[in-house]
């Protein structure tokens, strides 16, 4: 009686393959999940602005931060926290802050003002923020 299966040096091959296709595929993985949380801060933060935009109008003023309710400032995934500064109620800073994984993404923080203006920052873990147009625009 002749026993078939799967030789050591034969299952080693199949998981050195794994392993190296892993190695290529997991990289880009990763850079596609940040990119799709970098939508949801960028979709929090037009939410928040046209928010603040209503609130102006109906009260002639933009909310000051401490008037701003915890539910505006909410981002899908929690990936990102936003971050509301309007002190006089003549103008506000919109921004939108890494957080765990994501605070290694190369976009870094995310700002935008009462005039539409967007911005990046810095992070700890980013010193160089990549352009306005690979980060806003896709």
């Amino acid at each position: 009686m002749k026993v078939r299966g799967f030789t050591l040096i034969e299952t080693l091959i199949v998981v050195a393959i794994i392993a190296v296709l892993a190695m290529i595929a997991l990289p880009g993985y990763n850079q596609y999940v940040m990119r799709g949380h970098r939508a949801h801060a960028r979709a929090a933060l037009l939410q928040l602005a046209q928010w603040m935009e209503r609130e102006a109008t109906a009260r002639g003023a933009y909310p000051l931060t401490t008037e701003i309710p915890a539910s505006r400032l909410v981002v899908d995934g929690g990936r990102y926290t936003l971050a509301v500064s309007s002190e006089t109620g003549w103008s506000h800073r919109l921004s939108a802050l890494p957080t765990g994984t994501q605070a290694a993404d190369a976009c870094g923080n995310f700002h935008m003002d009462h005039t539409g203006q967007r911005s990046q920052s810095a992070t700890a873990r980013v010193a160089e923020p990549l352009g306005s147009r690979s980060c806003w625009e896709r």
